[in-house]
């Protein structure tokens, strides 16, 4: 639990910060990616190993995951009927069986209709997704950090000794 509070918490200072454009959208995608396709698969995994082995930020991947999990629910009939549709198509019956066959690849429970369907309906959302919340990001921190930051309540925190120091901490940790 404190790894997740941790990653929620660099996520927020990230986010409110002027760097990191590209490691938050690629968090947001990839929960994106997590939150609306099932945990147990093959892919789910891929998803994890991404997030820990580059540079993503996982608190982003994690509050994103959690908050698209309760559309997917909403989605599972469009979903199923997306993965029917491909599942059912002639021209991949073929490569179907041919996956079957292989030893991890019915891992990914790619013949599940819901599995699939989410699965590409994800995968062809996820560039959207990824620019869309870069172009989020940017216009959050124009609008919203600057206003905030101009505003009185903000000016009476940074004057306090406690921000002061915490600034110079924050400053000198090198994790």
């Amino acid at each position: 639990m404190g790894f997740i509070l941790k990653q929620v918490f660099a996520f927020i200072k990230l986010l409110n910060s002027d760097t990191g454009n590209i490691s938050l959208a690629a968090g947001m995608t990839c929960g994106f990616i997590l939150g609306m396709t099932p945990v147990l698969s093959l892919h789910s995994l891929l998803i994890f190993l991404f997030l820990f082995f580059f540079r993503i930020q996982i608190g982003a991947a994690f509050l994103t995951a959690f908050f698209f999990k309760f559309a997917a629910f909403l989605l599972d009939p469009v979903f199923h009927s997306v993965g029917t549709r491909v599942l059912e198509m002639e021209s991949l019956q073929a490569l179907f069986t041919i996956l079957y066959n292989m030893p991890i690849i019915p891992y990914t429970r790619f013949n599940n209709s819901i599995v699939m369907g989410s699965a590409v309906v994800t995968f062809a959302l996820s560039p959207v997704v990824f620019f869309a919340s870069q172009y989020f990001i940017t216009k959050y921190r124009e609008l919203i950090v600057e206003r905030f930051k101009k505003t009185k309540l903000w000016k009476a925190i940074e004057a306090t000794s406690l921000y002061q120091w915490y600034y110079k901490y924050d400053q000198y940790n090198w994790r």
